[in-house]
C-alpha cells in the first residue's frame, strides 16, 4: 500500500510538474536595430510592458535592440522562419516584397511629418500595410521616427556639393536614384556599420533622422549636418503571417490593441524627440547644422524630383498622387 501510495504521489508530482511547464508564457521576441533611446526602442519596450501587464501569463515579450540578434539585412527573414516574431524595419527594407512600399522612398514627396501620418491613416496608406502579406508577411502598423537630414565631412549647400562623395543609404533602389541624381555615390550598407564607416572615412555622409543621428552618435564624427528634410524614415512593425494567424483569436485581439497603444507611444515620442536632439546635437558643438536657404533648399527639389518618373510605374501613379493630396 505504501508503495501505491508513493506511485501515486510521484505520478502527481509529475503532472503537476508537466502541467506547469504547459503554463509558462510563450516567448515573443521582438529584434531591432537601433538604440533602446529611440522611439523604436521605446515602443518595442512599451510593447512589452503592456503584454506583461495585460496578459503577462501567457506570453512575454523580449526585446532585442541594436542588432543584438540579427542585423537589418538578416531579421525579415528571421521573422519568416520563426526565429523572431516582430520585428519593425524601416519602409525601404521592404523593396524585395512590394515594389509599393518605394513611394516613401520617394525624395521631397511629404512636405511635413503631419502629412506623412495624414497619409498613412488613408485608405490608400492602410491598404499598403497588407501589400506583404502574399509575402509571409502582415502589416501591422507604422511607426514614426522622422524627416531625414543628410550629413557629411564637407558642407552640403547645393546639389554640386554632393558630386563624387559617398554616401550610405539603406537597401533601396529609389534611396540610390535619388544620390545619383546629385552625382554622389550610394552605398548599401547596415545601419549597425555606419558609425565605423564614418569614423574611418570609409564613406562621406549618410541620411537619416536626428534620433537617430544622435542616439547613434553619428554626430560625432560628422562635422555637417544639412537639414534637408527630404525624405521620411518611417517603419512598418511586422510579424509573419504564420505566427499572427497562428494565435488564439482572443490573445491576438490584446495584442494587437497593445501594439496600437505602444506605437501612439513611439509616434509621440518621435515627435517630441527629434526636435530635441536637433538642439542636443547643436549644442554639442561637434557638428554644425546648415540650414537651407528656400533658393538652396529648390536646387535640391529639382535635381531630385525627377527621380519620381523613375519608379512611377512600380509605384503606381495613384498612389503617388495620394501621396501629394495629404500635403494639403
Amino acid at each position: 500500500m505504501k508503495n501505491l501510495q508513493k506511485m501515486v504521489s510521484a505520478i502527481t508530482l509529475c503532472v503537476g510538474m508537466v502541467a506547469g511547464a504547459q503554463a509558462a508564457p510563450d516567448t515573443i521576441k521582438f529584434s531591432h536595430v537601433v538604440a533602446e533611446n529611440t522611439p523604436k526602442g521605446q515602443m518595442a519596450l512599451k510593447f512589452r510592458d503592456l503584454v506583461a501587464e495585460r496578459i503577462g501569463d501567457k506570453y512575454v515579450v523580449e526585446v532585442y535592440p541594436n542588432s543584438q540578434l540579427f542585423g537589418d539585412g538578416k531579421e525579415m527573414e528571421a521573422l519568416i522562419l520563426g526565429d523572431i516574431q516582430f520585428i519593425a524595419p524601416s519602409l525601404s527594407k521592404f523593396s524585395k516584397y512590394t515594389k509599393q512600399l518605394q513611394i516613401y522612398d520617394l525624395p521631397f514627396l511629404f512636405k511635413d511629418m503631419a502629412a506623412v501620418d495624414r497619409f498613412q491613416r488613408s485608405e490608400a496608406g492602410q491598404a499598403l500595410l497588407n501589400s506583404v502579406q502574399g509575402k509571409g508577411l502582415t502589416g501591422l502598423g507604422y511607426l514614426h521616427n522622422g524627416l531625414k537630414q543628410l550629413s557629411a565631412n564637407d558642407p552640403l549647400r547645393v546639389p554640386s556639393d554632393a558630386d563624387g562623395k559617398k554616401f550610405r543609404i539603406m537597401s533601396s533602389d529609389v534611396l540610390a536614384a535619388q544620390f545619383e541624381a546629385v552625382d554622389a555615390v550610394p552605398l548599401k550598407k547596415p545601419f549597425s556599420e555606419v558609425f565605423t564607416l564614418l569614423q574611418t572615412r570609409a564613406i562621406d555622409g549618410q541620411e537619416n533622422t536626428w534620433s537617430n543621428i544622435y542616439s547613434k552618435k553619428f554626430f560625432e564624427v560628422q562635422p555637417y549636418i544639412t537639414e534637408s528634410n527630404h525624405g521620411v524614415l518611417d517603419y512598418m512593425v511586422t510579424t509573419s503571417n504564420e505566427f499572427w494567424s497562428g494565435l488564439p483569436d482572443a490573445d491576438r485581439d490584446v495584442l494587437k490593441k497593445a501594439l496600437d497603444e505602444a506605437v501612439a507611444h513611439g509616434n509621440q515620442i518621435a515627435n517630441e524627440k527629434g526636435m530635441k536632439d536637433r538642439q542636443n546635437i547643436i549644442d554639442s558643438g561637434r557638428s554644425q547644422v546648415i540650414t537651407l536657404t528656400d533658393a538652396e533648399r529648390q536646387q535640391w527639389v529639382e535635381v531630385m524630383k525627377p527621380v519620381w518618373g523613375e519608379f512611377q510605374e512600380q509605384i503606381g501613379q495613384s498612389l503617388i498622387d495620394a501621396a501629394v493630396a495629404s500635403n494639403q
